[in-house]
């Protein structure tokens, strides 16, 4: 598990409800995480009907589905306690169609989540990778020989 910190500049962002700014700052902190490492970012919000994916990055050779869960410093749930059985059912759904649309079924992926954590100004993030394994409710995206491999 990584532990990155990521300061976010002006926090003044019409248009968007407070909700709304706190998930859209989380995920680009979480993104300049991820290029801070060296990951290459392939996608942002990307949509197939009601399914969408927060980010999917490329760490070397391999796909990376990475949900992103904000949440105050001090608050009542954790960010990885949000990810129940119901989104990873959903995040494995949207992983199925990124992976037909872009007819990237040999390459190897997984799922990976990044908490955000805000204090202030200031945003601490924690990345846990391989979050859905295979056996949790059956393989992760309908073909399967390892954990979270899509063939």
């Amino acid at each position: 598990m990584a532990f990155l910190s990521f300061f976010s500049g002006n926090d003044a962002r019409s248009g968007l409800l407070p909700s709304s700014r706190t998930g859209s700052e989380g995920e680009a902190a979480a993104a300049a995480a991820l290029v801070g490492m060296g990951w290459k970012i392939l996608d942002r919000n990307w949509r197939s009907g009601h399914l969408e994916l927060d980010i999917v990055a490329s760490e070397s050779n391999t796909i990376v589905f990475v949900e992103v869960k904000t949440r105050a410093a001090g608050g009542m749930q954790r960010p990885f306690e949000a990810l129940d059985s119901e989104k990873r059912e959903r995040l494995k759904r949207a992983a199925r169609c990124w992976l037909d649309a872009h007819d990237a079924w040999d390459r190897p992926c997984r799922f990976d989540l990044v908490g955000v954590t805000m204090r202030g100004g200031e945003y601490e993030t924690e990345l846990m990778q391989n979050v859905i394994e295979c056996g949790e409710g059956g393989d992760a995206v309908g073909r399967c020989d390892t954990a979270w491999q899509p063939w």
